[in-house]
């Protein structure tokens, strides 16, 4: 059988960017980067096999849907207010800064006011996924430093989904009605630039409107109906219908962007307490689309802008390392912050990604970016992705530098039945926001979702000391909730690990349901203390084997202990064939 140019570019565009983004992975920088590349290598710019350009736009056109539906899906209003008096002034005065920096250079180039808008605003803007992962490999995401660039970076997404409706409305009214570019406003109406942009807000409100009345009930009430028919199946094909369709609609009937659609169609959904699961079926395609998108942004890169024009490149680049970080930098100082969280947010913003290739593929299909303002937009992002790394090691460097300059001895601490921890776990304790407990012959709790809850406040009842190990927000917030000790961070990080006292502990339970992790967590526990007993969960035979192995004392399987407790009811004592195993 023939294959068309649809099996190609996905097979291409797939196989290269997972070959290229885990050669990413093992130098330690971000995927992203290997997933462009793959775009370039399959692009018309480098020799061998070209995929079909228009083909990877309209794939990527997905990929854009589905990103925007997962920004909204995690778009919490409760972390913007948490933050709002520096995010929110920050931001806006950071766009402002980065936009005027972009402006500028743009007409240096000899480009008109709109490109060099559309250029600064590109240059202006965070990944917020390569943001994300910097702050969770720092275990820094519910530190307040991580809390304020989280929130600064929700102020940029809004800023941008706004900037997506505006731009083309700038365009049709600075441009006017032309052969072959549609104009349907500036061709049927004089209204002039305010009027078109007074107009395209009308259409934005009414779209909003129409989900806040019709959206905010109807898209809730289907995914609960579907979630009670109790197919997986069904539910996860409600989620893509519902991203999809909204997106569709926005375009269709209220004339706005597919990316405004999507955004308001996970913002809908976030509010409800399926948003959870919604996310999680989502995410497989939607990751696959994300990448497909990627690689058509690589396809459109043309290297040799890298020889063309090396000023206005450099130029680009110390726009996003400097120019941007500076500005966050006396921002966040101004409001009385200190030189490490200011210098933390500096690092995190210090590059750019889908919203800018999102806002250069946009300028340049309305003719209001020069295709050299989107090659020097896609060799920033990749640059600076890359270099971004290097940002946070030399904050790391100079945290730690002033942390070890001389400080005045503090006061004697009161007199407590803990220990204080050793110098040992102190020395391997670098990163600022984690702080060693100081409990002993304490219950450490590693994880706090159904099981770990249960299990945590059981043993709060029963008067012991509880150290829990957990990094993710709702979890976070029961554990506080039930009085326990909190450690933010991820268990299987031995510098996290080493923070929890394992030494002085009377017991380590891994309640966490993925198995290599909690194996992970049980080798390292083992080696740092080789008498604690360890308790792990696991969901098969093949689980209990490995947990085992690692180290774990006691595996327990939970159908074993549901078919034991069913064996129970029936009045005999016999145990299930397999489920636990002691070391």
């Amino acid at each position: 059988m023939h294959h068309g140019p649809l099996i190609a570019i996905l097979v291409a565009g797939l196989g290269l960017a997972f070959v290229f983004g885990a050669l990413a992975q093992k130098l330690r920088i971000s995927p992203l980067v290997g997933y462009l590349v793959a775009g370039v290598a399959v692009g018309p710019f480098t020799p061998g096999f070209v995929a079909d350009q228009n083909l990877a736009n309209e794939l990527a056109e997905i990929g854009v849907i589905l990103l925007m539906f997962g920004v909204g899906l995690h778009f919490s209003l409760k972390d913007l207010l948490s933050v709002k008096a520096i995010a929110v002034p920050g931001a806006i005065v950071q766009i402002g800064t980065a936009t005027l920096l972009g402006m500028g250079l743009g007409l240096l180039m000899g480009w008109g006011w709109v490109a060099g808008l559309v250029f600064g605003l590109a240059l202006s803007v965070a990944s917020t996924v390569v943001l994300l992962r910097a702050l969770q490999e720092r275990r820094l995401v519910q530190s307040d430093k991580g809390k304020i660039a989280v929130g600064w970076l929700i102020v940029e997404d809004l800023a941008m989904v706004l900037a997506l409706v505006m731009i083309p409305a700038v365009a049709d009214a600075v441009r006017g009605a032309q052969p072959g570019v549609p104009s349907p406003l500036s061709g049927q109406f004089d209204l002039g630039l305010w009027g078109v942009l007074g107009f395209t807000l009308m259409k934005v409100v009414a779209f909003i409107a129409f989900m806040l009345v019709v959206g905010r009930r109807v898209i809730p009430w289907i995914l609960h109906w579907v979630a009670h028919t109790g197919s997986r199946e069904l539910f996860r094909l409600a989620v893509l219908a519902v991203a999809l369709g909204v997106a569709f609609l926005a375009a269709s009937l209220f004339g706005v962007s597919f990316a405004l659609g999507a955004f308001f169609a996970g913002m809908i959904l976030s509010e409800s307490p399926l948003s959870q699961r919604a996310a999680e079926e989502s995410l497989p395609l939607r990751d696959a689309f994300a990448v497909l998108f990627f690689v058509s942004v690589g396809m459109l890169f043309d290297p040799a802008i890298l020889l063309r024009a090396p000023g206005p490149l450099l130029a680009t680049l110390a726009i996003i390392l400097i120019g941007k970080s500076l500005a966050a930098w006396l921002i966040v100082r101004a409001f009385g912050r200190s030189n490490g969280v200011a210098l933390t947010i500096s690092a995190s913003l210090a590059q750019i990604g889908e919203f800018s290739f999102i806002l250069a593929g946009l300028g340049v299909s309305l003719a209001l970016l020069p295709p050299q303002g989107r090659d020097l937009i896609l060799a920033g992002a990749i640059l600076s992705i890359l270099l971004n790394p290097v940002l946070f090691a030399l904050v790391d460097r100079f945290a730690g530098e002033a942390a070890a300059r001389p400080k005045p001895s503090a006061p004697p601490a009161a007199a407590s039945g803990d220990a204080a921890p050793t110098s040992s776990v102190a020395e391997a304790m670098p990163d600022l926001d984690i702080t060693p407990t100081t409990l002993s012959d304490h219950m450490v709790v590693v994880g706090y979702g159904r099981v770990g809850a249960l299990l945590g406040a059981g043993l709060k009842a029963r008067g012991e000391k509880v150290l829990v190990i957990e990094e993710q927000g709702d979890a976070v917030a029961t554990a506080r909730r039930d009085g326990a000790e909190l450690l933010l961070g991820n268990a299987a990080d031995p510098a996290v690990l080493a923070a929890a006292g394992l030494d002085r502990a009377r017991r380590l339970f891994v309640a966490i349901p993925q198995s290599f992790e909690a194996g992970q967590v049980c080798e390292q526990a083992r080696r740092d203390n080789p008498a604690l007993p360890i308790v792990a969960r696991a969901h098969s035979d093949a689980e209990v084997a490995h947990l085992t192995k690692c180290g774990a004392t006691l595996t327990i399987m939970g159908e074993a202990e549901i078919a034991r407790a069913m064996l129970a009811l029936c009045g005999t004592a016999e145990p299930p064939p397999s489920g636990e195993a002691a070391a």
